[in-house]
């Protein structure tokens, strides 16, 4: 009988006790419930600096998905993604549109006129009234092409896939790799955690390539030595957060850089030697979780920003100086 009796008490206080802590977890004050580990990234999608520039007319897409955006030295605009090529003015008026078998996922302007264009694991080159003049064969098995840019008779791209930078010929043979990882030449290699994985060239020739999982932006020399990095890990306003950014840059004329992040989405601005100088645009003007925010300079000092949640090329101007 006493077993009986003590078990029947052992049993109610166990039920009490779940039934207590049940109530504190779902009951209890605000400052208990309040998760030790949450980092307000709210707090985070607040800017702390004031815009250095003004959005004017974004252009809206008539592709079903945007993906990569470029300039030329006219200011002609090019927008790639889902099934086509649009080709817009200046001032966003859309010129023309071809179409291409698949998704465009970068785009240059060549110097000839052409366009080079990554078809995902392989290169392309199109002339901008739609005929495709050739289909380079993928690098690699694997490969996810990110970026692209072209100088006067070189092209370089950027694989996510393969971690490396290809420099191809104008007739698609790959000269060099570059950014391997190589401890006697000092080149640490890249990390790159999400298929976001830049490059480009600024008006001296450099060319410079994004090491996302790093957070730097590192420069290259012609036989593929690591000749200057920057950038840091960092949640404030002149650093880059997260687990890989900056997701994509671009040049302005005298050298500046122009990156962009996801995670907290922003566009900002640093001098030649990696000091940051502006605010371009804070993520408030984002929807929150947009990725691919493409990068491209425009004429007069303006910055292009591709936003695909928007499906749109946005344009940001410098604010006058009071």
């Amino acid at each position: 009988m006493k077993k009986k009796l003590f078990l029947v008490f052992a049993i109610a206080l166990f039920l009490s006790l779940v039934t207590w802590i049940l109530l504190d977890m779902f009951t209890g004050t605000p400052e208990l419930q309040k998760n030790p580990f949450d980092y307000g990234m709210k707090d985070l999608r607040k800017s702390d600096s004031v815009p250095a520039f003004s959005e004017i007319n974004p252009v809206k897409s008539i592709l079903p998905e945007v993906k990569c955006l470029a300039t030329d030295l006219q200011g002609r605009i090019y927008i790639g993604g889902q099934g086509g090529v649009e080709i817009l003015d200046a001032s966003g008026h859309r010129l023309s549109r071809f179409s291409i078998p698949g998704l465009a996922t970068c785009i240059a302007a060549m110097s000839d006129g052409n366009l080079a264009i990554g078809m995902e694991d392989h290169m392309e080159i199109w002339n901008p009234s739609g005929v495709r003049i050739s289909a380079w064969l993928p690098a690699d098995t694997g490969s996810i092409l990110t970026s692209v840019a072209s100088s006067d008779n070189r092209i370089y791209v950027a694989d996510a896939g393969k971690l490396i930078v290809y420099e191809y010929d104008r007739t698609g043979q790959i000269l060099s790799k570059i950014g391997e990882k190589d401890p006697v030449r000092k080149i640490p290699g890249f990390i790159i955690p999400s298929p976001y994985f830049d490059v480009a060239i600024n008006s001296a020739g450099e060319l410079w390539v994004a090491n996302t999982g790093r957070h730097e932006l590192e420069r290259y020399g012609p036989d593929g030595s690591l000749l200057a990095s920057w950038g840091e890990s960092s949640g404030l306003l002149d650093g880059f957060c997260g687990c890989c950014n900056p997701s994509n840059f671009t040049f302005l004329s005298d050298g500046s850089f122009v990156t962009s992040e996801k995670g907290i989405e922003r566009v900002k601005i640093y001098s030649p030697d990696g000091k940051f100088k502006a605010l371009v645009v804070g993520p408030e003007s984002f929807s929150e979780g947009t990725r691919g925010l493409d990068l491209a300079p425009g004429l007069k000092g303006a910055i292009l920003v591709l936003d695909p949640s928007r499906n749109q090329v946005r344009i940001f101007i410098p604010k006058e100086k009071k």
